[in-house]
């Protein structure tokens, strides 16, 4: 197994907006008292923007005999689906993972449309920036190339994909339809420009004028110039990068879970792991249970079980790491994303509600920009 304590994510607490203190994570804890609680209350059902959910919740009922649903949801759904189920008092959700931390913190927190609860036996094996509100997985949307075709990574450098041998040749969602690459924009922009800055020096050899627009906004507008083939999910993009049979030349941009296709439908997807400044970005799943559900002591149980090494095993399989420092992805994990976590660029949780202002602003520069 691999040790995930460099996985960092810098995190500043929301326990206000999530009606959580830090008092809970010292209170007394009793897991068989939970169980048993849990064991007296209705069946629950779990949303998750992942399929693996449903195996997730199916292992949870076998090991504890408390009935749980995993429903494969996106969280655009999963944000409006609480938020309706909530105003008209027929909560049918009980927990949600949602990749869309932006937008859960700005509709669904305020609101009280849900709690936070971190597992106080699990709370020293959690690192405090991942406690309040409580961060399940950190998944990783990374750079790949076909194996195939390259004996490595055809490209070093991000600024690169901007010049005109990458022009359309670049696979990656549509970040007018995809919330969290406008996220990873932002982002970018607050914790990393300089870095972004500095890959264009290495690139070109002179710096990056910055004075009147950041690094990351021209960086962005160059990409879009540029016309990337835009898909509708990430399979789509795999399949343009690496699919059996595959002559063009593309690099993609696709979550590290795309690599069991590697596998599953022969697929030759390759991490380019040198690229500068990052080989990528992650994003945080963070869990909460709906302030109306019948049935709290399960959702607790549920909650506490996907913070443990069985209860995540059917994500991690995926390169998706649990924040629980105890709990690492296996070793055959297919995309090696393990190794070089060091390369990855972290999100923010203190700048969450930035990301939310700002992601009109990004939207309207890529499409201003955009191409084909």
């Amino acid at each position: 197994m691999l040790n995930l304590k460099q996985a960092g994510v810098l995190v500043t607490s929301l326990a206000a907006l999530l009606a959580v203190t830090p008092a809970l994570a010292q209170e007394a804890f009793d897991l068989d008292a939970l169980i048993t609680a849990a064991k007296g209350e209705e069946p629950i059902t779990v949303y998750d923007s992942t399929g693996k959910i449903v195996e997730m919740a199916d292992n949870f009922t076998a090991k504890y005999g408390v009935k749980a649903v995993g429903t494969k949801v996106k969280a655009t759904d999963q944000l409006e689906m609480i938020i309706r189920e909530a105003q008209a008092n027929n909560v049918q959700g009980d927990v949600s993972i949602i990749s869309d931390a932006p937008a859960a913190m700005a509709q669904l927190a305020p609101q009280g449309f849900v709690t936070s609860w971190l597992p106080p036996d699990l709370a020293g094996k959690i690192a405090p920036e991942y406690q309040d509100p409580l961060v399940v997985v950190t998944s990783a949307n990374v750079w790949v190339y076909n194996t195939a075709l390259y004996d490595a990574c055809p490209i070093s450098n991000i600024w690169q994909l901007t010049e005109p041998e990458w022009k359309g040749k670049v696979a990656m969602q549509d970040p007018l339809n995809k919330a969290s690459y406008v996220d990873w924009f932002n982002q970018t922009q607050a914790h990393g420009d300089a870095q972004v800055a500095a890959a264009y020096k290495e690139q070109y050899g002179k710096d990056l004028d910055t004075s009147g627009e950041s690094a990351m906004a021209q960086w962005v507008k160059a990409l879009a110039a540029n016309g990337p083939l835009l898909t509708d999910a990430d399979a789509a993009a795999a399949e343009a990068v690496a699919a059996p049979g595959q002559s063009e030349p593309f690099v993609g941009l696709v979550s590290s879970a795309k690599f069991r296709d590697n596998a599953e439908n022969g697929f030759t997807l390759g991490l380019c792991s040198e690229l500068k400044p990052w080989l990528g970005w992650m994003y945080p799943g963070v869990g909460v249970i709906t302030a109306g559900s019948n049935s709290p002591n399960a959702s607790k149980l549920f909650i506490h079980y996907v913070m443990t090494a069985e209860g995540i095993a059917p994500q991690a399989e995926d390169g998706k790491m649990s924040t629980n420092q105890d709990v690492g992805l296996p070793a055959d994990e297919p995309s090696g994303i393990g190794a070089v976590l060091d390369r990855v660029f972290p999100y923010s949780m203190a700048t969450s509600l930035d990301d939310w202002d700002a992601r009109q602003d990004w939207q309207d520069l890529w499409r201003l920009n955009y191409a084909k």
